[in-house]
């Protein structure tokens, strides 16, 4: 089922856009906001799976199992996915009200009593207890809004910014997780930047280990969520999330590709993102026919086609080809993905190359094909595709 909702077109005509059903909450059937996964492996918006766990259910509203924990994991990628399908149709990314991000409830007096002892602890000379300290309050911060709430107001994020400089790599590990945690309730997300926090998960990024960095990219990802911190993240961290993207885990390939496309919808952060090398990992990626990041890599690649650095650096890497064969049998994201990375090289100074090199690899079939059952963003850009290529063996013959 598909569900419509009318939007305001730059001319003031509504307009109705279909909002696919993997952004759409199965409880609510609107488009998330906060996409979080549970125990069963299926995606709610927080606030709704939130309410049906208080109210005392214990089996997974899609599946029916019974599920073996309450823990709820932001679905990053898709948070992701969702804000690029709001730009290409021209929608307002949903904003995640700081409401949602409270329970009903507050902290008890004994945990209330038990975070305070924890941030005495953060101030003690003892290393041992910073390291302590900073590992429960990470599983804390990552158990319920409520916690996430007091331990923020009772003043930790300060000390837990400071810890990111701990010569001990798991205290610094406890520390960037516990922020990453933190960083999930909206109201958390400005504290943490005005600690001055960017540049010392930056530091973590580069020098941690290799789960310190992957938190490190997911905290940062989680807090460009918010639009007017880009800019200063993407100052500071596309170098070392670029790195990241190349020689990290897989975990951590995902967590900076994803904070990387996130960062380069801020146009600044795109050119910033290209001439730190970007693209030819992302095309490295692409090439790959196992690549397992495919998805991350075609969204990055068709948010940086539209700059004008990124468009050059991608006509040097000899994509036609790989473009051609996702358009015929990627998934239907990518293939909506290729068609506009391909449409934007097709539309500057190398246009009369990459046209012909796409029809040698047999372009038109795909195209036809894509114009009638693809995404609607999908036919739009294979539609005019097609108009460009007939207008140009129209001139061709004249």
């Amino acid at each position: 089922m598909q569900t419509q909702n009318p939007e305001i077109c730059s001319n003031s005509e509504p307009r109705l856009v279909t909002i696919p059903d993997l952004f759409r909450c199965p409880i609510s059937l609107e488009l998330m906001k906060d996409p979080v996964i549970v125990a069963t492996g299926q995606t709610y918006e927080r606030v709704c799976i939130e309410k049906w766990l208080a109210s005392g259910h214990h089996t997974c509203p899609t599946t029916q199992q019974r599920m073996t924990n309450t823990t709820l994991t932001p679905n990053y990628v898709l948070r992701s996915l969702i804000a690029q399908w709001c730009e290409a149709n021209g929608i307002e990314p949903p904003k995640r009200s700081s409401q949602l991000d409270k329970a009903t409830s507050v902290c008890s007096s004994s945990e209330r009593a038990n975070i305070n002892a924890l941030l005495s602890k953060l101030c003690s000379p003892d290393p041992e207890e910073h390291r302590s300290a900073a590992a429960e309050l990470r599983l804390l911060a990552k158990r319920n809004a409520n916690n996430r709430s007091f331990i923020a107001e009772a003043g930790a994020i300060p000390l837990l910014v400071s810890l990111l400089a701990s010569s001990d790599l798991r205290t610094q590990e406890h520390a960037v997780t516990a922020l990453l945690n933190l960083s999930i309730h909206e109201d958390n997300k400005a504290t943490i930047i005005y600690s001055g926090a960017v540049p010392s998960i930056v530091n973590v990024l580069k020098n941690g280990s290799m789960e310190a960095r992957e938190n490190a990219a997911a905290t940062l990802f989680s807090l460009s969520l918010t639009d007017e911190y880009k800019p200063t993240i993407g100052r500071i961290a596309i170098p070392a999330l670029v790195v990241l993207l190349g020689e990290g885990s897989l975990r951590g390939k995902k967590d900076a590709a994803t904070a990387l496309f996130n960062l380069c919808i801020y146009h600044e952060n795109k050119g910033r993102a290209i001439r730190a090398g970007l693209v030819p990992l992302i095309m490295g990626l692409v090439t790959n026919p196992t690549a397992v990041l495919m998805d991350e890599a075609m969204a990055i690649l068709a948010i940086l086609s539209n700059h004008p650095e990124g468009k050059a650096a991608i006509g040097t890497a000899e994509p036609i080809p790989v473009l051609v064969e996702i358009i015929g049998s990627g998934t239907a994201r990518n293939r909506e993905n290729a068609a506009a990375v391909m449409l934007q090289l097709c539309s500057g100074d190398k246009q009369p190359v990459h046209l012909a090199r796409a029809q040698e690899c047999g372009i038109m079939v795909w195209l036809r094909e894509l114009a009638l059952n693809g995404t609607e963003r999908g036919k739009r850009k294979a539609l005019q595709l097609l108009e460009l290529m007939s207008r140009i063996l129209v001139q061709q013959q004249e």
